[in-house]
């Protein structure tokens, strides 16, 4: 029944309602085919004759008539002459050369990077890249061979691999530093395609689109960057305590007895929470930043050294006010526990 069928079929075409196949070969009884058989190849289609192992000819998108004339190297390996007629064999595959999209890649293991911040980072990628065949023979001759149905999941494994082995020289030659590598994925992703396009380029694949949809950290790099984020904002934590209380004051001016004017007492004593906490936490002041009155005039800072010897030399006693930061006023220096020590080296009067 086959050798009756492929006697009266005269049309090879392919219609592809696989959407993964790339090559597919023309089934027909001993691979022969009537002269003068109609060839029909639709566009993102190449035909490919083969005899004996040997591509003879390749077809473009279109209509044609198999004669001699259309088929010449066939004809000139099969030694016929122009007009004859008889039936000859030949294998014909029909190529895909549409864009196979939504193709899957992804680092199994992590790529190893020197960072110029944080030394040398494990980084995982993901993404997604397109491919077409832009030369069907080496497709053939290359990958495909004599498989009847080739589809992508035959190559993909391939490509990928292919993918994973330039990331991580694309990545260690960017130069690009690690927190800034979002910024920079379509460039990085750009110079990955171009690297696979030239490794490709014998295998008569090409990759149309290449994306990198994440590079991610280990969990500890991104822990760290997590705490370093964090520090940075309670750094500024005080400036923003007071922006949030001008809108709140402003919002509360403008709408009196409103929600803000009810919110404002909340905000302020946030704030006032804030500053409260941020003094407790500021360091204490210098040790010995004493001040000294004389005739009207403020002298100092001076530290307990400095103070000793002025009342060794007589020009502080317990009754010169004295004050430093803490203190709600001026006190006589007699009046403060801490200044004993300094007015025991002060003279006795003169007898």
């Amino acid at each position: 029944m086959d050798k009756i069928r492929g006697e009266l079929v005269d049309i090879i075409e392919w219609l592809d309602d696989s959407r993964d196949t790339i090559v597919w070969r023309f089934p027909r009884h001993d691979n022969e085919i009537k002269m003068g058989a109609r060839l029909v190849v639709r566009e993102s289609q190449t035909a490919v004759f083969v005899n004996e192992g040997q591509i003879a000819d390749t077809f473009g998108p279109g209509t044609y008539t198999l004669q001699t004339q259309n088929v010449p190297l066939l004809s000139t390996l099969k030694g016929w002459k122009h007009g004859f007629d008889s039936p000859f064999k030949a294998e014909v595959y029909f190529v895909n050369t549409r864009l196979f999209t939504d193709m899957k890649w992804g680092t199994q293991n992590p790529v190893i990077v020197r960072d110029q911040e944080f030394g040398m980072v494990r980084l995982r990628a993901f993404g997604t890249y397109a491919a077409r065949v832009v030369d069907a023979p080496k497709l053939l001759t290359q990958l495909a061979g004599t498989d009847p149905q080739f589809r992508t999941q035959e190559v993909e494994e391939f490509l990928r691999q292919a993918i994973v082995g330039r990331m991580g020289a694309a990545l260690a030659s960017a130069g690009v530093p690690m927190l800034d590598l979002a910024a920079h994925q379509i460039g990085v992703g750009d110079q990955v395609a171009a690297a696979l396009n030239g490794e490709l380029a014998d295998l008569g694949i090409q990759i149309a689109k290449f994306v990198i949809e994440n590079i991610s950290l280990p969990p500890e790099v991104e822990q760290a960057i997590d705490s370093r984020s964090k520090s940075g904002i309670i750094g500024n934590l005080d400036r923003y305590t007071q922006m949030q209380t001008a809108d709140a004051v402003r919002d509360a001016a403008d709408n009196p007895g409103g929600a803000a004017a009810d919110g404002i007492g909340l905000g302020l004593g946030i704030a006032a929470a804030q500053r409260a906490n941020a003094a407790l936490t500021s360091p204490p002041p210098l040790p010995g930043q004493w001040f000294v009155g004389a005739d009207g005039n403020r002298l100092g800072p001076f530290d307990l050294d400095a103070l000793r010897a002025r009342a060794g030399s007589g020009s502080l006693s317990a009754e010169t006010l004295v004050w430093k930061a803490g203190m709600s006023g001026w006190l006589p220096a007699g009046q403060i526990p801490e200044l004993a020590s300094v007015l025991a080296t002060t003279p006795p009067p003169l007898p």
